[in-house]
């Protein structure tokens, strides 16, 4: 009798483990297993379970969580952090796209942190999110505050997609599976190949980085430098996924992406040994005194643009990381308004496109303070309505070229 019930017992407790794993959304990603954890390990960034960072830092909300709560959903604070109308969005073509940039360097902000980079004859994209909502879930979480300027089968070929860290406004699982077929390479921070894979991610075609560690792709270097964050999409925060900023190089041209960052004197030496560069893509939004540490102001990011230029204000500063997600509980233009001062009173020259703008830095930088007409609400203090949809992920991509 125990005999013939042990099978049956077995079979009743096997699918247990596989309701478990279809409960859990697909875009949570997966944890860093095998070899990968093991590379993880070894890491001189991983200590005592976990990646740490450059400078100590909090990654929760600090002071009262009843006074956060209470400040980010007062009606007339929610009012402040969205637009008074319609974002300006730039009419972007493929066309515009198809022809190559005459000066070798030519940057396309796509909103928040995602940007398209044509550099040395190459095609790079940071941090892409297409979706409707930075959040695991299609029907909740912060949602498009403006449609995508560039639908992605408009984009064209692209040769690397590069990804800071593992945050949802910053890894998006419908674009990567849509990106799966420009063929691009993926280079991403240690441990992140695991949500990659997880989505259908080929192991050849992504390459995983620790800090000062650098790739070739295209003739281009890409270098994972420090970032002073942390990493988490699932309900455990492992912090098994490290988080990173980008430099990359070509033989006439070097840019930098901050990915998301706090303040830290890390920069300097991120600017002594890989700069200087043309332009600095630098986080300035989604910031608040109630997490000081993992997200820079705008005046700390021109403070940080500085000492990546070696302590001048050379070159160009291109703010990220704003106008696209409410994230924070500042006013929705106070970034942009935030870097034109903090530009002017450091004799800095800052780029302000709108979203999908092109630019070249040799040709001229677009300076309209498009925004602020943006930023003017009607009587009552209710944004007027958007009247768009945002671009989906679904749009069908042409076929992989080269």
């Amino acid at each position: 009798m125990t005999g013939s019930h042990a099978p049956e017992l077995s079979a009743n407790r096997r699918p247990r483990r596989p309701l478990l794993a279809a409960l859990r959304p697909a875009a949570f990603g997966a944890e860093p297993t095998g070899e990968r954890m093991e590379r993880i390990r070894r890491s001189p960034n991983f200590a005592d379970g976990v990646f740490t960072n450059p400078v100590a830092a909090r990654t929760v909300p600090s002071g009262s969580m009843v006074k956060f709560l209470s400040t980010y959903f007062r009606k007339e604070d929610r009012v402040r952090r969205a637009p008074g109308g319609p974002v300006p969005v730039h009419p972007t073509t493929i066309a515009d796209l198809a022809v190559p940039p005459a000066s070798g360097l030519r940057l396309t902000w796509m909103g928040h942190s995602s940007v398209l980079a044509e550099i040395g004859g190459r095609r790079l994209l940071f941090d892409p999110v297409w979706g409707e909502r930075c959040s695991p879930f299609a029907f909740a979480g912060p949602k498009r505050l403006h449609p995508v300027p560039v639908p992605l089968r408009e984009l064209g070929p692209l040769d690397a997609v590069l990804i800071s860290h593992d945050h949802y406004d910053h890894l998006d699982m419908p674009t990567i599976r849509a990106l799966l077929r420009t063929g691009a390479h993926f280079v991403v921070p240690l441990g992140v190949g695991a949500h990659l894979e997880h989505w259908g991610v080929p192991a050849d075609r992504m390459t995983e980085l620790d800090w000062h560690e650098s790739t070739e792709i295209g003739g281009l270097t890409l270098t994972a430098t420090p970032a002073r964050h942390f990493c988490g999409r699932a309900l455990r925060n492992t912090q098994h996924t490290l988080w990173a900023s980008w430099v990359v190089a070509s033989a006439d041209h070097r840019i930098y992406h901050s990915g998301d960052t706090g303040y830290f004197p890390g920069f300097a030496d991120i600017g002594a040994t890989y700069g200087p560069f043309d332009v600095t893509m630098i986080q300035i939004g989604a910031y608040s005194d109630f997490w000081p540490d993992i997200h820079m102001t705008p005046e700390e990011g021109m403070r940080a643009h500085t000492d990546l230029q070696g302590g001048t204000p050379t070159g160009i500063m291109l703010p990220i990381h704003w106008c696209t997600f409410n994230l924070a509980p500042h006013p929705w233009e106070e970034p942009a308004e935030g870097s034109v001062a903090a530009a002017e009173r450091a004799g800095a020259t800052v780029a302000m496109p709108r979203p999908g703008q092109p630019f070249e830095p040799a040709d001229g930088l677009p300076l309209e303070r498009w925004w602020r007409a943006v930023a003017a609400r009607p009587a009552g203090g209710v944004p007027a309505p958007a009247g768009h949809r945002a671009t989906s992920v679904r749009d069908p991509l042409p076929a992989a070229r080269g």
